[in-house]
């Protein structure tokens, strides 16, 4: 009898050849009850409209799965950069990413908390956070989603948000808007320094997080092993129990209040699409026994 697990778990899966057409059957042989995709270059600032016809067979064959589906943003995007022509591109990019979430059936939009590049930039860095997220909070309120997740980073590098105590400070600057939400990323909160692998240590960052963004705050989660060792702010992934955080911090994370309910995404190496399903498997079977 396969595992029963409160917490669906799933995999960001490939677009390439049609969104339904790539993602649905990668869904279907790795058992995901989660997809996250991209909707433009990972890597660029290219806007593409999108093919009607993808999204209504993605939206239907999401419906008929009972599969939820989650947009991640370019990793382009900075909001807090000292370049006007970054911040301004890295708005547009989150605007057309709310529109494409609109017409896929995507429930959030994840992006990266950014960076102020210099130390003398930090402050007008938040006041930039502001300025360009709260227009676009307010058209997905009106829109009735999807929501937008800020995700910390792995730190380094001037970040706005890498430790979850940090994201206090970017909620605010938003004045904790009910359209921000947060994606916590395992492999992000070991490089930036909480030592999930100690025991009760992935519990502790939870239980944080859960102070400082309140308890309906966190909406995705990103569980991804790491290669390298905690705090060192690289943002390398692997597959699950194989890296450095271990096993038994996933457990805790499958069994911790917070995350009842809330879908789990691995981001995981994935060879023919076996790494993603045999992580899938490992957090299902940790999940089946956690408090529903």
């Amino acid at each position: 009898m396969p595992a029963v697990c409160s917490r669906p778990v799933g995999a960001h899966t490939p677009t390439s050849g049609g969104l339904a057409k790539a993602t649905l059957p990668y869904a279907d042989a790795t058992g995901a009850q989660v997809v996250q995709v991209y909707v433009s270059n990972s890597r660029g600032w290219a806007l593409p409209a999108g093919d009607p016809a993808q999204d209504m067979l993605f939206r239907e064959g999401c419906a008929e799965r009972g599969i939820s589906a989650f947009i991640h943003a370019s990793l382009l995007v900075n909001l807090g950069s000292p370049t006007p022509a970054t911040v301004e591109r890295s708005a547009q990019t989150l605007a057309h990413a709310l529109r494409r979430g609109v017409a896929i059936g995507s429930r959030a939009v994840v992006f990266h908390a950014g960076s102020s590049v210099e130390e003398e930039h930090a402050e007008a860095a938040m006041r930039q956070v502001r300025r360009e997220l709260l227009p676009l909070l307010d058209w997905a309120a009106e829109a009735g989603g999807p929501m937008l997740l800020v995700e910390p980073s792995a730190g380094g590098g001037r970040s706005l948000a890498s430790r979850v105590e940090q994201l206090g400070p970017y909620l605010d600057a938003v004045d904790r808007h009910p359209m921000l939400g947060v994606c916590f990323d395992t492999c992000h909160a070991w490089a930036a320094g909480h030592d999930l692998a100690a025991e009760g240590g992935m519990t502790a960052t939870l239980d944080t997080l859960v102070a400082t963004v309140g308890a309906d705050r966190l909406r995705l989660v990103h569980a991804n092993d790491s290669k390298d060792l905690c705090g060192s702010t690289r943002d390398r992934h692997e597959n699950i129990g194989k890296g450095t955080i271990g096993e038994p911090a996933f457990a805790e994370l499958m069994a911790h209040p917070a995350t009842a309910g809330v879908p789990i995404v691995v981001e995981t190496p994935s060879e023919k699409q076996q790494g993603h399903a045999a992580d899938i498997e490992t957090l299902t079977r940790l999940g089946a026994s956690s408090p529903r």
